[in-house]
């Protein structure tokens, strides 16, 4: 948590959702003296199986923990603002063949932003969420770090949140394991301490993904081509609904190992597949990052050469070791980052964050747009690409295993 003098006249308004970590954060920010003020936010309207608005009842979850803290509660609705900044650039994104991460979005646009304002509109001296992260205020400047749980750091999904706004930004339940969250919660008996965690984006949550982006997206029916040869293998629905790396949701069947998408081509409504976990078409070690933000406001010094970091280029991706380096895009001017991995990653995906470390601290991130040439292009077998992976893994480091969306 920030470092100040906690009492009742410094006032901290919490983002409650209606789940555990954001519970237990007001819990502890009213043990630890605050006025504590929790604001509930409604971004998507969307009716359960028995026709109750999904947001209404995490609304009055929220509510029973308010009153058992005894902290005054208030209700805002973003919808219009997350249709037009976050949903509309989500499709936007898919229709150009790009797989987002409309998550991050959200925190950059919404909830660091509309939501934040309007907590300050409310009085209040900070913003608290129930995010696994840690923020400090050094020398004026605000930095980002991972929380203390490795398993729930959520740093990647705020790596977009500007430095300034994140000076006035707590995260309690970053300095704690989930488990010990659940234990504060089961020790102060709030109604969400048995609650499961919220899992899959936000607007679709657990059901199946290509039906709900149907509803927005009409469909164009092209066709499955093997990479190697451009032999037609099937049809799909539109190359737009795929995303590299993918296993699941294909409908090609036959003997052999499991089909994965390793390329599209969206101008002509093509998705490429190969059989195989490895095959060498599916791995890169180079990337080019667009629309660059960091939290300090500017690049860290020493990235316009080669600078080491570690990166992730998804969430829950292990820190991967690279090397990042600033360039001009010679056309627009542009800043780019180019990164290049030590060793080789997989289903890397245009649309996705990339996110940059140094240790602990969150230096900030970009969308991916380029790809550098696969393992494929550079004739690679499946034999070779399997001993480069074993190499790797010698070496003590685990590339990347999973598509963007679970494939």
């Amino acid at each position: 948590m920030n470092s100040l003098k906690a009492n009742s006249s410094t006032t901290v308004v919490v983002g409650m959702s209606g789940g555990v970590d954001s519970s237990v954060t007001a819990a502890l920010l009213k043990e630890a003296g605050y006025r504590v003020v929790g604001l509930f936010m409604k971004n998507w309207e969307e009716l359960d199986a028995n026709g109750v608005c999904e947001a209404s009842k995490e609304f009055e979850d929220v509510v029973r923990v308010c009153q058992a803290l005894d902290i005054p509660y208030h209700s805002v609705e973003f919808i219009s603002e997350y249709r037009d900044r976050v949903f509309a650039h989500f499709l936007r994104e898919y229709e150009a063949g790009y797989t987002p991460n409309p998550d991050v979005l959200c925190n950059r646009e919404i909830k660091f932003d509309a939501f934040y304002e309007k907590a300050m509109d409310l009085g209040a001296d900070f913003l608290a969420t129930g995010h696994y992260a840690r923020a400090r205020n050094e020398n004026g400047r605000a930095r980002l770090f991972k929380g203390l749980d490795p398993l729930k750091d959520q740093s990647y999904f705020l790596h977009a949140i500007q430095g300034a706004k994140l000076g006035r930004v707590l995260f309690p339940v970053g300095d704690l394991p989930k488990s010990e969250v659940r234990k504060i919660a089961a020790r102060l008996d709030l109604s969400t301490k048995e609650k499961k965690d919220s899992t899959g984006i936000c607007f679709i949550g657990e059901r199946n993904f290509q039906p709900f982006l149907a509803q927005y997206l009409k469909p164009r029916p092209g066709e499955f081509r093997l990479l190697s040869t451009g032999r037609p293998v099937g049809t799909h629905a539109g190359a737009q609904f795929y995303t590299l790396g993918q296993r699941k949701g294909l409908g090609l069947g036959g003997e052999g190992e499991p089909w994965f998408v390793v390329k599209k081509d969206v101008a002509r409504n093509v998705v490429y597949v190969e059989r195989g976990e490895n095959h060498p078409a599916l791995y890169a070690d180079e990337l080019v990052a667009r629309e660059l933000t960091w939290i300090a406001g500017e690049p860290p010094a020493g990235s316009g050469r080669d600078l080491r970091v570690t990166a992730k280029a998804r969430y829950r991706q292990s820190d991967q070791d690279a090397t990042l380096a600033l360039e001009r895009d010679p056309v627009t001017g542009e800043p780019v980052a180019r990164v290049r991995f030590d060793v080789p990653q997989r289903a890397l995906t245009p649309g996705q964050s990339v996110v940059f470390y140094l240790g602990d601290e969150c230096l900030g991130g970009g969308v991916i747009r380029e790809l550098g040439t696969t393992y494929a292009e550079r004739g690679f077998s499946v034999s070779a690409m399997t001993g480069a992976l074993d190499s790797a893994k010698a070496a003590s480091v685990t590339p990347t295993s999973t598509s963007a969306l679970e494939a």
